[in-house]
C-alpha cells in the first residue's frame, strides 16, 4: 500500500468524480502490445484485487490510467516519464518498509523491470488516452455491461509473442524448442519423457495422421532401411507432399465449417455443387495455402482483388448451414441464418462462443449484446439461401479467357435452342395445315413453351417472395397453359409458372388477368400486371406491351388464401384477337394440343421421315436444355446491391422487437478500433464489409487467430489441444496445459507465413512426437490424465479411417480425387427408415463406391452406416472434436455388416494374388498390411490353425473368416 497523506488528494477522492487529462498522444503499436502483453497482466493479478473497483485501499485503484495518474491517499501512483517521483515504482522495489506492493512478496525482476519501463514510455495505455472519469463504485450505473482490465487480461486476448526457451536439465533429449517447452514442465513434477516409439508404430502414426491411410508393406520397408540421421525428416517430408494429406486434413476442416451438401429437416435436398467446396479445401491444403488466404477466401473471396475461381468457390463457406424450408417465422428464420454465420465465424477463426450473447449480453465471457450485432451487421447484406435459387450460385469463371469462352459456350446453346425450336414450330405448323381429322379445328398451337410449375402450400395475405421459399413440389406443363390443376389442395396455397412466351411478330400486344386471389404476371422480364391481396375474381385488369419477334420469357406468380378459386390469363396482338393463356378458360370447349396429336397422327400426316426428325428435335430440345454449360457455377456466397440494410440489436434475439442501432466492429475486449467501411463504387454488387471482417480476423495482430489455428494443428497430432477447448478460448474454456507452447507455435505460424505444413514438420520432428504410447507407473500417478505429456496418447481410427483403411488393406481402395460425392451402399433396412431418404445410393459403380471417405455425399439425415457408428462429426454445427465412443453396433457393423463381409472377401482374394498358396504367407502379409509390422511364428500358427478349421464350409470359407478376423483386431483399429 502507499503511505497515507496529503489531504487534499483525499478530500477529492471522497467526491466520488475525479477528472484528470492524460498528457500523452495515443500508445504507438508497440506500446500498446507491450501494455498488453507486460503491464496489464501484472496489474490484473497482483493490483486490482487490492487496487480495482471492488475494493480500493487507501483510496487508490489501478484499473484505468485516469487513476493511477490520479493516485490516492499517498498522491499520484504514476508520473508519466518519470520514475522517481512515481509512487507505483518505489512501492514495487519494496525500497520503504512503509510502502511494498505487493506487501507480501516481492514482485519478479522481469515483472519489476517492464513496469519502470512502462512509466518511462510514459505509461501508455490503450483505449485510455483521452480525459477519463474516475467514477467511484457507488455512482456505477447498475446493469451495464462493463468490460474489465481483468477481462482484458485474459490469456487469449494478450498479443502472441515468442516465449524464451527454457533451461532444462535433459538438454539432450530437446530436438526442437517444443521439446524444451515440454520437458521444462515434467522436469518441474519429477517425471521424465517416455522414450522413443519404434520405426514402424512411428511410421504408422505418422502416416495416419497425414493421410488417414495405413502406411504399406513397401513404404515400411523402405523406411526401416534408411539408417540416415535424416530419415524421419524424409518421411514426414513425402507424406506432407502427398495429395492424401489435403484429404485428410481437410475433412478436419470440413467438421469445423458444418460441411454437408443438403439442407436437413425432413425434405433434406441437396445443395447445388456442394462438393466445389470441399475439392477447394482440399486444394488448398495440398498446395499449403497460407492460412490467412485461405481465412480471406472463405468470409470475402469475391471482394478480393484479382480472386480466382477458387476464391469464389470459398465463399461457399456461407452456404454450409442447414436451411428450414418451411419457417413459421421467416424474419425470425433470417436471423437464425445469420446467428449461424456469427457462431460458426466466431468459433471456428477466433475460438469465441459470440453466438451466446445474441439475446443478452455475454453470461461467461466479455462480450457485449452490441459486440454480437456488429459482427452479425457484416453479413446483414448476405442473400438468403434459396436452395439453388439464382443468388445461390455465381459465375466462376474469372479470367477474361475463361469468361470470354463462357460467353461463347452460352452464346452457341442459344443459338443451337433456338434452331431446334424453330425446326419444331416449323414442322407443328406444318402438321396444322395438313392435318384434316374430324377436330382439326380445335387444333391448337401454343402461344407457351417449356413451361414448368413450382407448388407451394402456405398462407399468405399478399404476394411473398416465391424465389425464398422452397416448393412442395415442381413439375411440368405439357399443355403450355397455366394450371392450377397441379394443386394438392384448394386454399392455402400457390404456384410460380415459368416459361417462354412465342411472340409471332414484332408489335404491341395486350395482357389481361384476372384471379382469385393476388396474382403478377412479368413478360420480358418486366412486371405488367400485378393483382394483389385477397379478393374474388371479376375484376379483369389489362396491360400493353410492345415485344420483339421471338420467344419471351413470362412468368406468373399466384397464391389462393381460401373461399374462391380462379386464374385467367389471356392475350392479344397483330394477326390474331384474345386467346387464352390459362387452362380455365378452355374447360367448356377444351383443345387439342399439337404436340400431342403429332405423337398419334405425326407419321401418317407428316411421313415417317419428317415425324422421325420432329422427334429427333424434341429429344434434343430436352437433353440441351438440361444440360448445364462445364465449369460455370459453384455455391458462392452473394450480396443485395452495394448498400447494407441497417442492423439493430434485436431486444431478447427477437426479430420483431429491433433496440439501439449498431454498426459494423470487432470485439471491444481485443480494444480494436472500429473499422473504416469502404464506400462501394457504382455498380458493385456487394457492401465490402466482408473484406473488412476478413483482413482484420486474418491479421498477425489478431491474438486469437494464430493461436486458435495452431492449437488445432496440435490437436489433431496429440489427440487433444493445448486447449481443450478448441472452440472456446473464453473464459470458462479450457486453460491452455501449456500456454507458452501454445505461443510458440502460434508465432512460428505467422513467421512461416501463416503456412501450415512447416508448423507439422517441427511439431513431427520432435521428441515429443515421437514417444511411445506406453505407460509409465509414476506418470500415471502424479498426472493420469497425461496432461504434461509424458507419453503420446493413442487414439482409435477415426471414420473415415476405419472404412478407408479396411478399403486401403483389401486393395480395393480408388484414390481419385474431386468431383461430385459418391453414393454408396447403404442396407435396405437402414433405408426403409427414412422419410425421404433421396435418391442415388447404390447406383455409383463398384469403382466409385470405394473412393475415400471424404468423397462420400454426406446427406445429413442419412449418413452411411459405417461411418455414424464410428462417431462422425455432427454436420448441424460446428464440430470442433470427435467423440470416441464404444457401442454395440460397432462390433456388429464390424463383423456383421455387409460391408466389412465384402471387403472381408476382397481382401482374401487379394492375399491369394499377392501370397501364393502357403497360408503361412497370407497370414504374413495380412498382418503386414493390417498391423504395420512383423508378425511373430505364435501369430502366424494361430492365423493358420483358423483359416484350416473353416476348411470344411468351402475354399474361401477359411480365409474369408481369417480377414474378418483381423479387420478386427484392436491393433489394426488403433494407433499407438
Amino acid at each position: 500500500m502507499l503511505r497515507p497523506s496529503r489531504p487534499m488528494i483525499l478530500v477529492a477522492s471522497l467526491l466520488g468524480v475525479l477528472t484528470v487529462r492524460a498528457d500523452s498522444a495515443a500508445p504507438t503499436d508497440e506500446q500498446a502490445r507491450f501494455f498488453e502483453a507486460k503491464v496489464r497482466p501484472v496489474l490484473v493479478d497482483q493490483c486490482v484485487k487490492c487496487h480495482g473497483p471492488a475494493k480500493h485501499k487507501s483510496n487508490l485503484r489501478l484499473d484505468s490510467r485516469a487513476a493511477a495518474l490520479a493516485g490516492g491517499d499517498s498522491g499520484p501512483a504514476v508520473v508519466p516519464g518519470k520514475v522517481e517521483e512515481s509512487l507505483l515504482v518505489t512501492a514495487i522495489r519494496h525500497e520503504d518498509d512503509a510502502l511494498k506492493m505487493p506487501p507480501a512478496k516481492k514482485l519478479a525482476k522481469e515483472q519489476i523491470a517492464d513496469l519502470i519501463r512502462w512509466v518511462e514510455m510514459g505509461a501508455p495505455w490503450p483505449g485510455q488516452e483521452d480525459e477519463k472519469e474516475v467514477v467511484a463504485p457507488s455512482t456505477t450505473r447498475k446493469g451495464e455491461f462493463q468490460i474489465t482490465d481483468k477481462d482484458r487480461a485474459h490469456w487469449a486476448f494478450q498479443p502472441v509473442r515468442f516465449p524464451a526457451t527454457p533451461e532444462v536439465k535433459d538438454s539432450a533429449w530437446v530436438k526442437n524448442p517444443i521439446d524444451a517447452l515440454i520437458l521444462a514442465k515434467l522436469e518441474a513434477k519429477g517425471l521424465k519423457p517416455n522414450p522413443p516409439a519404434s520405426k514402424p508404430e512411428f511410421l504408422r502414426r505418422a502416416s495416419y495422421d497425414l493421410t488417414g491411410l495405413p502406411p504399406t508393406p513397401r513404404e515400411l520397408a523402405v523406411y526401416l532401411a534408411d539408417a540416415s540421421t535424416g530419415a524421419d525428416e524424409a518421411m514426414v517430408d513425402r507424406l506432407l507432399a502427398s495429395p492424401r494429406y489435403g484429404e485428410k486434413w481437410g475433412r478436419h476442416w470440413l467438421d469445423l465449417v458444418r460441411f454437408a451438401e443438403t439442407n436437413s429437416y425432413e425434405r433434406d435436398n441437396p445443395k447445388p455443387n456442394a462438393w466445389r467446396y470441399r475439392d477447394y479445401v482440399i486444394r488448398s491444403l495440398n498446395q499449403d495455402k497460407p492460412y490467412d488466404r485461405f481465412v480471406r477466401e472463405q468470409l470475402a473471396g469475391d471482394e478480393l482483388p484479382e480472386h480466382d475461381a477458387d476464391a469464389l468457390i470459398a465463399t461457399g463457406y456461407y452456404r454450409l448451414g442447414i436451411w428450414d424450408d418451411e419457417p413459421t417465422d421467416r424474419e425470425q428464420a433470417r436471423f437464425d441464418a445469420l446467428d449461424d454465420l456469427v457462431a460458426t465465424t466466431g468459433q471456428v477463426f477466433l475460438g469465441m462462443t459470440v453466438d451466446c450473447a445474441r439475446c443478452h449480453d455475454h453470461k461467461l465471457d466479455p462480450i457485449p449484446q452490441k459486440d454480437y450485432y456488429r459482427l452479425l451487421s457484416f453479413f446483414r447484406n448476405i442473400n438468403p439461401y434459396r436452395n439453388g435459387g439464382p443468388t445461390d450460385e455465381a459465375s466462376i469463371a474469372t479470367d477474361p479467357a475463361s469468361k470470354l469462352a463462357f460467353d461463347q459456350r452460352t452464346v452457341e446453346r442459344e443459338r443451337q435452342l433456338k434452331d431446334i425450336r424453330d425446326g419444331i414450330i416449323e414442322i407443328e405448323t406444318e402438321f396444322r395445315e395438313s392435318y384434316k381429322g374430324p377436330d382439326a379445328s380445335r387444333v391448337r398451337q401454343p402461344d407457351l413453351d417449356d413451361l414448368r410449375y413450382r407448388f407451394y402450400r402456405d398462407t399468405w395475405e399478399r404476394l411473398p417472395d416465391f424465389d425464398s421459399l422452397k416448393p412442395e413440389t415442381t413439375g411440368e406443363l405439357p399443355a403450355q397453359l397455366f394450371d392450377l390443376t397441379p394443386r394438392s389442395r384448394d386454399d392455402a396455397f400457390g404456384f410460380v409458372f415459368e416459361g417462354a412466351l412465342l411472340v409471332p411478330k414484332a408489335g404491341a400486344y395486350t395482357f389481361y388477368l384476372d384471379s382469385d386471389d393476388g396474382s403478377r404476371l412479368l413478360v420480358d422480364s418486366k412486371t405488367v400486371i400485378e393483382y394483389d391481396g385477397v379478393h374474388g375474381q371479376g375484376t379483369e385488369q389489362t396491360a400493353t406491351l410492345k415485344l420483339a419477334a421471338g420467344r419471351a420469357p413470362i412468368r406468373l406468380d399466384y397464391f389462393q388464401k381460401g373461399d374462391g378459386l380462379g386464374l385467367s390469363v389471356a392475350w392479344s396482338g397483330p394477326g390474331f384477337e384474345r386467346r387464352s393463356l390459362s387452362a380455365q378458360a378452355d374447360v367448356k370447349m377444351p383443345k387439342i394440343e399439337v404436340a400431342g396429336l403429332i405423337r398419334t397422327e405425326g407419321a401418317k400426316v407428316l411421313g415417317e421421315q419428317r415425324y422421325e426428325r420432329y422427334r429427333a428435335l424434341r429429344r434434343r430440345l430436352v437433353g440441351l436444355s438440361r444440360q448445364e454449360i462445364a465449369g460455370d457455377a459453384a455455391l458462392c456466397v452473394t450480396e443485395a446491391g452495394r448498400d447494407a440494410p441497417e442492423t439493430f440489436v434485436l431486444l431478447r434475439g427477437n426479430a420483431h422487437v429491433p433496440g439501439d442501432k449498431v454498426e459494423p466492429a470487432f470485439l471491444t475486449v481485443l480494444g480494436t478500433p472500429s473499422p473504416s467501411l469502404p464506400t462501394p463504387p457504382p455498380g458493385a454488387t456487394t457492401t465490402g464489409r466482408r473484406r473488412v471482417l476478413a483482413d482484420w480476423v486474418a491479421s498477425p495482430d489478431n491474438p486469437l487467430t494464430p493461436r486458435v489455428m495452431a492449437n488445432r494443428v496440435w490437436q489433431h497430432h496429440f489427440g487433444r489441444g493445448i486447449v481443450r477447448s478448441s472452440n472456446n478460448f473464453g473464459l470458462q474454456g479450457d486453460k491452455p496445459t501449456h500456454p507458452e507452447l501454445l505461443d510458440w507455435l502460434a508465432s512460428e505460424l505467422v513467421a512461416q507465413g501463416w503456412r501450415l505444413k512447416p508448423l507439422h514438420r517441427a511439431i513431427m520432428t520432435s521428441n515429443a512426437y515421437r514417444m511411445s504410447s506406453r505407460a509409465n507407473p509414476e506418470a500415471l500417478a502424479k498426472d493420469p490424465a497425461n496432461d504434461l505429456l509424458a507419453r503420446f496418447d493413442m487414439r482409435r481410427l477415426t471414420a473415415e479411417e476405419v472404412r478407408d483403411s479396411v478399403l486401403a488393406v483389401s486393395g480395393a481402395l480408388n484414390l481419385k480425387m474431386e468431383g461430385p460425392g459418391v453414393y454408396p451402399e447403404i442396407p435396405a433396412e437402414v433405408m426403409a427408415g427414412q422419410s425421404i431418404p433421396g435418391k442415388g445410393w447404390g447406383q455409383s459403380s463398384p469403382a466409385e463406391q470405394a473412393r475415400r471417405s471424404v468423397y462420400v455425399h454426406m446427406k445429413r439425415s442419412l449418413l452411411v452406416p459405417i461411418l455414424e457408428s464410428f462417431d462422425l462429426a455432427e454436420t448441424d454445427r460446428s464440430s470442433p472434436v470427435r467423440f470416441s465412443t464404444t457401442q454395440p453396433t460397432q462390433a456388429l457393423a464390424m463383423l456383421n455388416g455387409d460391408f466389412l463381409n465384402r471387403q472381408a472377401a476382397a481382401f482374401a482374394g487379394r492375399l491369394r494374388r499377392e501370397a501364393g498358396d502357403d497360408p503361412r504367407d497370407e497370414v504374413r502379409l495380412a498382418l503386414q498390411l493390417a498391423t504395420c509390422r512383423e508378425p511373430t511364428d505364435r501369430e502366424i500358427q494361430r492365423g493358420v490353425a483358423l483359416i484350416r478349421a473353416f476348411d470344411a464350409a468351402g475354399p474361401d470359407a477359411g480365409r474369408n473368416a481369417f480377414c474378418l478376423v483381423v479387420l478386427n483386431l484392436n491393433e489394426f483399429l488403433y494407433v499407438d
